[in-house]
């Protein structure tokens, strides 16, 4: 759902993978919101600009690369003051939603935030990267590993009141199961929920796990898995199209974008070379 005024431009919507959950961006250069509040969590990053926002009596600046956190029904407000522009990403959770993360962290209670505005670049990062993760909406699993480790982060380090977040465990034998899981399963459409479940852990512990042990989150993982998969089908000749298809790629668009990334060429390069060392 999209709002469009001469000098506001607002994109709004549901997700679809997390009932609870939706996001807004907004690009604003004359907004200004009266004192209000939400039924769930909001959390805003501003890319661009920024405004003054007012919470709990206490009036503080969002400025480019800042992290705004409202508790629900939080009463805030917000205006532009001498900023020019307000462009910013943000996050409304209501109970589903807040009850999918605190599952996905192995806690029972929704930590309370004493303070709303944060700075640690990490942090920002992280959910700038979850958003824009789940606007694009084409990688469920990249998806879910962001949700649980940015929120983890957040209700780790600024979160009180809430239930304790257990670390994952030193057990090398839990990510060899899961290794194997994934070398076996990588054509799937696997969740991280299905890694985690299959060794008594949360998603999160999955990831502290993997960090720790691997140096890689089970994404990165398993896209490293089906890129190794990708070159051995690639150099026997099977078309491109086909070779994302059968390693578990989006589509052909998502294979050559993380080929590129990674070995820093195309799919077409590589095959290219493959024959001329073959001729």
């Amino acid at each position: 759902m999209a709002r469009s005024e001469p000098k506001n431009q607002s994109r709004y919507w549901w997700d679809r993978h997390t009932p609870g959950l939706s996001l807004m961006c907004a690009d604003f250069t004359t907004q200004q919101y009266a004192p209000h509040t939400h039924e769930g969590l909001v959390i805003a990053v501003t890319e661009t600009g920024g405004a003054v926002i007012k919470s709990r009596g206490v009036v503080e600046e969002a400025r480019s690369s800042t992290l705004f956190v409202f508790n629900p029904v939080e009463a805030h407000a917000g205006w532009m003051g001498c900023s020019e522009r307000w462009r910013y990403r943000s996050f409304y959770l209501t109970e589903s939603a807040l009850n999918a993360v605190a599952h996905g962290l192995g806690i029972e209670d929704v930590p309370y935030f004493t303070s709303n505005l944060f700075g640690e670049a990490d942090l920002i990062d992280g959910f700038l990267a979850l958003h824009r993760a789940l606007e694009d909406g084409r990688d469920l699993f990249r998806e879910r590993e962001l949700l649980f480790s940015t929120f983890g982060r957040l209700y780790q380090r600024h979160g009180s009141g809430g239930g304790r977040i257990e670390p994952a465990p030193h057990d090398q034998a839990l990510v060899r199961i899961v290794t194997e899981l994934i070398h076996d399963r990588h054509t799937e459409n696997l969740l991280l929920e299905d890694l985690s479940g299959a060794v008594g852990l949360t998603p999160f512990q999955l990831i502290g796990l993997f960090n720790r042990c691997v140096g890689l989150p089970p994404h990165k993982y398993l896209t490293q898995v089906r890129l190794s998969r990708a070159c051995h089908h690639l150099r026997r000749g099977m078309p491109i199209a086909d070779v994302a298809a059968a390693t578990g790629f989006y589509d052909q668009s998502a294979l050559a974008r993380h080929f590129k990334r990674c070995y820093g060429m195309t799919p077409l390069q590589f095959v290219q070379a493959a024959n001329r060392t073959a001729h």
